[in-house]
Protein backbone atom coordinates (compact mmCIF):
# COMPACT_ATOMS: atom_id res chain seq x y z
CA UNK A 1 0.00 0.00 0.00
CA UNK A 2 1.28 3.43 -0.93
CA UNK A 3 1.46 5.96 1.88
CA UNK A 4 1.49 9.72 1.32
CA UNK A 5 2.69 11.99 4.12
CA UNK A 6 1.45 15.55 3.81
CA UNK A 7 -1.52 17.79 4.47
CA UNK A 8 -4.24 17.95 1.83
CA UNK A 9 -4.16 21.75 1.57
CA UNK A 10 -0.54 21.75 0.34
CA UNK A 11 -0.24 22.47 -3.38
CA UNK A 12 2.62 19.97 -3.64
CA UNK A 13 0.72 17.24 -1.83
CA UNK A 14 -2.25 17.83 -4.11
CA UNK A 15 -0.03 17.16 -7.13
CA UNK A 16 0.55 13.66 -5.79
CA UNK A 17 -3.06 13.08 -4.77
CA UNK A 18 -4.34 14.16 -8.20
CA UNK A 19 -1.78 11.90 -9.88
CA UNK A 20 -2.98 8.97 -7.78
CA UNK A 21 -6.56 9.77 -8.79
CA UNK A 22 -5.67 9.76 -12.49
CA UNK A 23 -3.85 6.43 -12.12
CA UNK A 24 -6.64 5.00 -9.93
CA UNK A 25 -4.17 4.09 -7.19
CA UNK A 26 -5.09 3.13 -3.67
CA UNK A 27 -3.12 4.81 -0.89
CA UNK A 28 -3.14 5.84 2.72
CA UNK A 29 -2.59 9.48 3.61
CA UNK A 30 -1.29 10.94 6.85
CA UNK A 31 -1.69 14.67 7.48
CA UNK A 32 1.73 16.23 8.12
CA UNK A 33 2.76 19.87 8.07
CA UNK A 34 1.64 23.13 9.64
CA UNK A 35 -1.45 22.54 11.76
CA UNK A 36 -0.91 18.77 11.79
CA UNK A 37 1.95 16.45 12.72
CA UNK A 38 5.24 18.34 12.76
CA UNK A 39 7.77 17.71 10.02
CA UNK A 40 10.55 19.06 12.26
CA UNK A 41 10.91 15.81 14.18
CA UNK A 42 13.93 13.56 13.80
CA UNK A 43 11.67 10.74 12.64
CA UNK A 44 10.26 12.80 9.77
CA UNK A 45 13.65 14.25 8.83
CA UNK A 46 14.94 10.72 8.55
CA UNK A 47 12.49 10.39 5.65
CA UNK A 48 13.04 13.86 4.20
CA UNK A 49 15.94 15.91 5.58
CA UNK A 50 14.33 19.05 4.16
CA UNK A 51 11.38 18.63 6.59
CA UNK A 52 8.92 19.28 3.76
CA UNK A 53 5.86 17.48 2.42
CA UNK A 54 5.00 15.41 0.52
CA UNK A 55 6.86 12.20 1.21
CA UNK A 56 5.90 8.97 -0.55
CA UNK A 57 6.39 5.57 1.05
CA UNK A 58 6.10 2.64 -1.35
CA UNK A 59 6.96 -0.31 0.85
CA UNK A 60 10.51 0.37 2.00
CA UNK A 61 11.11 2.88 -0.82
CA UNK A 62 11.07 6.52 0.33
CA UNK A 63 10.79 9.45 -2.07
CA UNK A 64 10.44 13.24 -1.72
CA UNK A 65 10.10 16.19 -4.13
CA UNK A 66 6.56 16.38 -5.46
CA UNK A 67 7.28 16.44 -9.20
CA UNK A 68 9.67 13.49 -8.82
CA UNK A 69 7.03 11.56 -6.89
CA UNK A 70 4.53 12.18 -9.68
CA UNK A 71 7.04 10.96 -12.28
CA UNK A 72 7.74 7.85 -10.24
CA UNK A 73 4.07 6.99 -9.84
CA UNK A 74 3.34 7.49 -13.54
CA UNK A 75 6.29 5.25 -14.46
CA UNK A 76 5.88 2.57 -11.79
CA UNK A 77 2.09 2.32 -12.00
CA UNK A 78 1.26 3.05 -15.61
CA UNK A 79 -2.44 3.10 -16.40
CA UNK A 80 -3.37 1.24 -19.58
CA UNK A 81 -5.58 4.06 -20.85
CA UNK A 82 -3.55 7.00 -19.53
CA UNK A 83 0.06 7.65 -20.45
CA UNK A 84 0.71 10.49 -18.01
CA UNK A 85 4.45 10.35 -18.73
CA UNK A 86 4.94 9.33 -22.39
CA UNK A 87 7.33 6.60 -23.44
CA UNK A 88 8.55 8.59 -26.45
CA UNK A 89 11.78 10.38 -25.50
CA UNK A 90 10.71 13.63 -27.15
CA UNK A 91 7.19 13.67 -25.76
CA UNK A 92 8.50 12.76 -22.32
CA UNK A 93 11.03 15.58 -22.52
CA UNK A 94 8.28 18.09 -23.34
CA UNK A 95 6.26 16.96 -20.33
CA UNK A 96 9.28 17.19 -18.04
CA UNK A 97 10.25 20.57 -19.53
CA UNK A 98 6.96 22.09 -18.39
CA UNK A 99 7.11 20.34 -15.02
CA UNK A 100 10.59 21.78 -14.43
CA UNK A 101 9.44 25.22 -15.60
CA UNK A 102 6.60 25.08 -13.10
CA UNK A 103 8.86 24.20 -10.20
CA UNK A 104 11.61 26.70 -11.01
CA UNK A 105 10.47 29.65 -13.12
CA UNK A 106 6.77 29.85 -12.27
CA UNK A 107 7.04 29.02 -8.57
CA UNK A 108 9.86 31.49 -8.03
CA UNK A 109 7.81 34.27 -9.60
CA UNK A 110 4.78 33.92 -7.32
CA UNK A 111 6.39 33.03 -4.01
CA UNK A 112 6.73 36.55 -2.56
CA UNK A 113 3.30 37.73 -3.73
CA UNK A 114 1.57 34.64 -2.37
CA UNK A 115 3.27 34.84 1.01
CA UNK A 116 2.42 38.55 1.20
CA UNK A 117 -1.18 38.46 -0.02
CA UNK A 118 -2.44 35.07 1.16
CA UNK A 119 -0.25 33.88 4.01
CA UNK A 120 0.24 37.43 5.40
CA UNK A 121 3.74 36.43 6.48
CA UNK A 122 5.67 39.14 8.36
CA UNK A 123 8.78 38.02 6.50
CA UNK A 124 7.13 39.04 3.22
CA UNK A 125 5.76 42.47 4.19
CA UNK A 126 7.49 44.60 1.53
CA UNK A 127 4.70 45.89 -0.74
CA UNK A 128 7.13 46.90 -3.49
CA UNK A 129 8.63 43.41 -3.54
CA UNK A 130 5.12 41.95 -3.64
CA UNK A 131 4.22 44.19 -6.59
CA UNK A 132 7.35 43.04 -8.44
CA UNK A 133 6.42 39.43 -7.72
CA UNK A 134 2.90 39.97 -9.08
CA UNK A 135 4.32 41.49 -12.26
CA UNK A 136 6.75 38.58 -12.70
CA UNK A 137 3.98 36.08 -12.00
CA UNK A 138 1.71 37.60 -14.64
CA UNK A 139 4.58 37.63 -17.13
CA UNK A 140 5.09 33.90 -16.61
CA UNK A 141 1.37 33.31 -17.05
CA UNK A 142 1.56 35.12 -20.39
CA UNK A 143 4.17 32.53 -21.43
CA UNK A 144 1.81 29.74 -20.43
CA UNK A 145 -1.08 31.39 -22.27
CA UNK A 146 0.95 31.65 -25.49
CA UNK A 147 1.95 27.99 -25.28
CA UNK A 148 -1.64 26.88 -24.67
CA UNK A 149 -2.88 29.01 -27.55
CA UNK A 150 -0.62 26.98 -29.85
CA UNK A 151 -1.77 23.57 -28.65
CA UNK A 152 -5.43 24.58 -28.07
CA UNK A 153 -5.63 21.49 -25.85
CA UNK A 154 -3.29 20.50 -23.04
CA UNK A 155 0.18 21.93 -22.55
CA UNK A 156 2.04 19.41 -24.72
CA UNK A 157 -0.77 18.66 -27.18
CA UNK A 158 -3.97 16.65 -27.35
CA UNK A 159 -3.24 14.32 -24.43
CA UNK A 160 -3.46 15.08 -20.70
CA UNK A 161 -0.13 14.49 -18.92
CA UNK A 162 1.64 15.03 -15.61
CA UNK A 163 2.59 18.51 -16.77
CA UNK A 164 -1.10 19.46 -16.75
CA UNK A 165 -1.43 18.37 -13.13
CA UNK A 166 1.35 20.59 -11.86
CA UNK A 167 0.40 23.49 -14.13
CA UNK A 168 -3.30 23.15 -13.36
CA UNK A 169 -2.63 23.58 -9.66
CA UNK A 170 -0.46 26.59 -10.41
CA UNK A 171 -3.24 28.16 -12.49
CA UNK A 172 -5.62 27.58 -9.60
CA UNK A 173 -3.23 29.40 -7.25
CA UNK A 174 -2.95 32.31 -9.70
CA UNK A 175 -6.73 32.62 -9.96
CA UNK A 176 -7.33 32.32 -6.21
CA UNK A 177 -4.77 34.94 -5.13
CA UNK A 178 -6.38 38.37 -4.53
CA UNK A 179 -4.51 40.52 -7.03
CA UNK A 180 -4.89 42.10 -10.47
CA UNK A 181 -4.53 39.65 -13.35
CA UNK A 182 -4.58 40.03 -17.13
CA UNK A 183 -7.24 38.25 -19.15
CA UNK A 184 -5.61 35.18 -20.62
CA UNK A 185 -8.16 33.37 -22.83
CA UNK A 186 -6.10 30.25 -23.50
CA UNK A 187 -5.38 29.81 -19.78
CA UNK A 188 -9.09 30.31 -19.01
CA UNK A 189 -10.13 27.65 -21.54
CA UNK A 190 -7.44 25.30 -20.23
CA UNK A 191 -8.58 25.74 -16.64
CA UNK A 192 -12.18 25.06 -17.62
CA UNK A 193 -11.10 21.86 -19.38
CA UNK A 194 -9.11 20.70 -16.33
CA UNK A 195 -12.04 21.51 -14.03
CA UNK A 196 -14.07 18.75 -15.70
CA UNK A 197 -11.68 16.04 -14.55
CA UNK A 198 -12.73 14.12 -11.41
CA UNK A 199 -9.17 14.28 -10.07
CA UNK A 200 -9.17 18.05 -10.31
CA UNK A 201 -12.58 18.28 -8.70
CA UNK A 202 -11.27 16.35 -5.69
CA UNK A 203 -7.81 17.89 -5.36
CA UNK A 204 -7.35 20.74 -7.80
CA UNK A 205 -8.76 23.53 -5.70
CA UNK A 206 -9.31 22.07 -2.24
CA UNK A 207 -12.91 21.22 -3.04
CA UNK A 208 -13.82 24.75 -4.18
CA UNK A 209 -15.85 24.56 -7.42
Amino acid sequence: MLKILGKSSSINVRKVLWTCAELQLNYEQEEWGSGFQSTETEAFKALNPNALVPVLLDGDFVLWESNTICRYLATQYQHQQKELLPMSARQKALVEQWMDWQSTELNNSWRYAFMHLVRKSPAYADTAAAANSIEAWNQKMHILDAALAKTAQYITGAEFTLADIVLGLSVNRWLMTPMERPELPAVAAYYQKLSLRPGFQRFGCNGIP
